[in-house]
């Protein structure tokens, strides 16, 4: 082969290189657009987020919320002994007792009890220019063991940027929600923060959380709406608070502040957390701003919150088996009645259920009390309710709830541990015992029983059918499935008829203190 051959031959395989895998590209790519069955002409880039927008939003809220949100400071004179007497030994809230206490001898050190300043740290967030600052009622009140809070010594509030501090005082306050509002007056106009719609947000939104975790003012962390409607108390004292949850971190100092869309608008007042540790656990939960407008509203006009009341306890979630032994599909059964109050007036009794308010049906505790409660004090309501399997009417005016609540309050106590349970709890897994003559007629007294009735619970099986229910040591079983029980014999009588499969109704008188019962319906299937 001549040079120039040779020469030629490398310039060869490589065309000849190349045109088959220009073939073989062709043929694959054909075989790709065959198998998708679209052109990937059709198809749009993915764009990368832009980490750089969602922080300058962040960014830009901060900015316009700061100047709206407060550190709170209160002090208050207490006489408190060197460990908190309601801990035990080395309990991990001596830390948190102690961190608060100032004024012993010796930096760091307390004698062991005197008079001494406690002081405590939370945030609000001004809603008007001319000083008004809403915030949570445990941040303005005293940490007491007695059933009435009391009010705080001083308050004084802080503003962001100002070096000044500024003398609170209390206009008024609603335990209830937690919510208070206090006011300054700084001389000057202050910049007030705008309340958004709590009730358009979504789980999944974006919020940020403003305030002064630990005394650290003006702290901004971000996260989300976890859920809604979270009600993390339950019975009377959480009819009221249904929360918002986020992940957004919240820690001590956090109470009273402000949570906040991606708008700039308040859409909760932070309040409380879920924690094991005593700071955050990824858990918080703020009051709705839907409902804090409507304390605050209150509050500026009139001083204070009014809600109504009638005189009915009830559970408040729905029970279906409860709700078939009284021969209806929806409404609120009657646990109790309170003597002297508009219900007991207008003639409703224990084991009523009210079907409807006004011609509103009700399907759960939450709906009678939002009617009852917002009705005006004095207004008469028209309630349906089904007695015995017949329908009726009654007409039932609405009472202070302050006063209906402040009338069935008793002291604490109980009747102390119960005695060793017998064998054999039977299928509903309870050993009873029957009620000593004393006992039957101080229940027939308070309860109104035309005779005697009840037996005693003294132990309930863990595993059980009555545990499932609810039923607990020292309640009285009044009536299994609407028969009345007045000694252990019947009970077991009423007890052997009971299937595989039907519904169970226990009526339970429990203490509500040394000398006071409230009664209660508990029902469910039976396995």
């Amino acid at each position: 082969m001549s040079a120039s051959g040779r020469r030629a031959l490398p310039a060869l395989v490589v065309a000849v290189t190349l045109g088959i895998g220009i073939l073989i590209g062709t043929v694959v790519s054909h075989g790709v657009r065959a198998a998708r069955g679209f052109s990937g002409a059709e198809a749009k880039p993915l764009p990368m987020p832009s980490p750089v927008e969602l922080s300058n939003s962040f960014s830009q809220i901060a900015d316009k919320v700061e100047d709206a949100v407060v550190n709170i400071n209160t002090e208050t004179t207490v006489r408190a002994t060197r460990r908190n007497p309601h801990a035990p030994n080395d309990s991990p809230f001596d830390d948190f007792f102690d961190h608060f206490f100032q004024g012993g001898p010796g930096e760091g050190t307390r004698p062991d009890e005197g008079e001494f300043r406690q002081q405590s740290l939370g945030s609000g967030v001004i809603l008007d220019s001319n000083g008004f600052i809403l915030t949570n009622y445990h941040v303005i009140t005293q940490n007491s063991d007695e059933r009435e809070s009391k009010p705080v010594d001083r308050i004084t509030v802080s503003l962001h940027g100002d070096d000044n501090k500024y003398k609170a005082r209390v206009i008024g306050s609603d335990k209830w929600t937690d919510l208070a509002v206090i006011k300054i007056d700084a001389g000057k106009s202050l910049h007030a923060a705008d309340l958004g719609d709590s009730d358009s947000m979504r789980v999944g939104d974006w919020v940020l959380a403003v305030g002064s975790p630990f005394g650290l003012d003006s702290t901004v962390t971000a996260g989300i709406v976890s859920a809604k409607g979270r009600d993390i108390e339950g019975g009377t004292e959480g009819q009221f608070k249904r929360f918002l949850q986020t992940d957004a971190a919240i820690n001590p100092g956090n109470s009273g502040g402000p949570l906040v869309n991606l708008a700039g608008q308040v859409i909760g007042i932070n309040t409380a957390i879920a924690t094991r540790r005593g700071s955050y656990d990824g858990v918080g939960f703020a009051i709705p701003s839907n409902t804090a407008r409507k304390v605050y509203n209150a509050i500026v006009t009139s001083g204070g919150v009014k809600r109504g009341a009638i005189g009915v306890q009830f559970q408040a979630q729905s029970n279906p088996a409860l709700l078939r032994s009284f021969g209806t599909d929806h409404g609120i059964v009657v646990d109790s009645v309170q003597p002297d109050s508009p219900a007991d007036h207008s003639g409703l009794k224990r084991g009523d259920v009210i079907l409807s308010v006004n011609g509103q049906a009700v399907h759960g505790g939450d709906e009678l009390v939002a009617i009852v409660s917002e009705t005006d004090i004095g207004s008469k309501l028209r309630v349906e309710y089904l007695r015995e399997g017949k329908h009726a009417t009654a007409n039932v005016e609405v009472a202070d709830r302050n006063r209906i609540i402040g009338e069935s309050r008793v002291g604490e106590g109980g009747e102390g541990k119960p005695e060793a349970a017998p064998e054999g709890a039977g299928v509903l897994g309870l050993s009873l015992k029957n009620l000593t003559p004393e006992q039957a007629q101080e229940i027939s007294s308070q309860l109104h029983l035309g005779a005697r009735q009840g037996v005693l619970v003294i132990d309930v099986r863990g595993s059980g059918f009555a545990s499932d229910l609810g039923v607990e040591r020292g309640d009285v079983i009044l009536s299994v499935n609407r028969h009345t029980v007045a000694s252990v014999e019947e009970y077991n009588k009423l007890q052997g008829q009971l299937k595989s499969g039907a519904d169970v109704v226990l009526l339970v008188a429990r203490h509500n203190g040394p000398h006071s019962f409230t009664t209660l319906f508990l029902a469910d299937r039976l396995p």
